[in-house]
């Protein structure tokens, strides 16, 4: 492929993630790796079509991989995945559960798995808060 036409169709990528469709962000960076394969044939290297693929299929999952949460997290103001501070939100036990017992809460909407870290048993529809989150499991304690 020629050099403009990598470039024209990273443009196009972009310019349609940020005005039409909502990708999360995975169109600018496969745009982004486009734009870098037609540069590289811009600068006068001449690949093959193989390898001009091969270049932009590598430029895509790095750049992706390197840069697109922190990207996407500053220009969204949101954070990916399960990152944000949950620390003494509150949360309501579905079942009864021992002092250092797992069960189960809902927070958010959902279904969550929990451990209760406190001293005191806890009974079912009591509401408790969160002390700690590891993972997708939230430490919890009477309130």
């Amino acid at each position: 492929m020629v050099w403009w036409g990598w470039i024209v169709i990273g443009l196009a990528l972009m310019i349609a993630e940020l005005a039409a469709v909502d990708a999360a962000f995975y169109l600018v960076f496969v745009g982004l790796a486009a734009v870098l394969t037609g540069l590289v044939g811009f600068a006068g290297i001449d690949l093959p079509i193989a390898a001009q693929w091969f270049t932009f299929a590598l430029l895509a999952i790095t750049t992706m991989v390197a840069f697109r949460n922190r990207v996407y997290a500053k220009l969204r103001g949101e954070p990916i995945g399960f990152t944000d501070q949950v620390d003494g939100r509150h949360v309501n036990v579905l079942e009864d559960v021992r002092a250092g017992g797992s069960t189960r809460v809902e927070f958010r909407g959902s279904r969550w798995n929990a451990v209760n870290v406190g001293e005191e048993a806890m009974t079912a529809g009591q509401e408790a808060v969160i002390t700690e989150a590891d993972g997708s499991l939230l430490r919890i304690k009477s309130i």
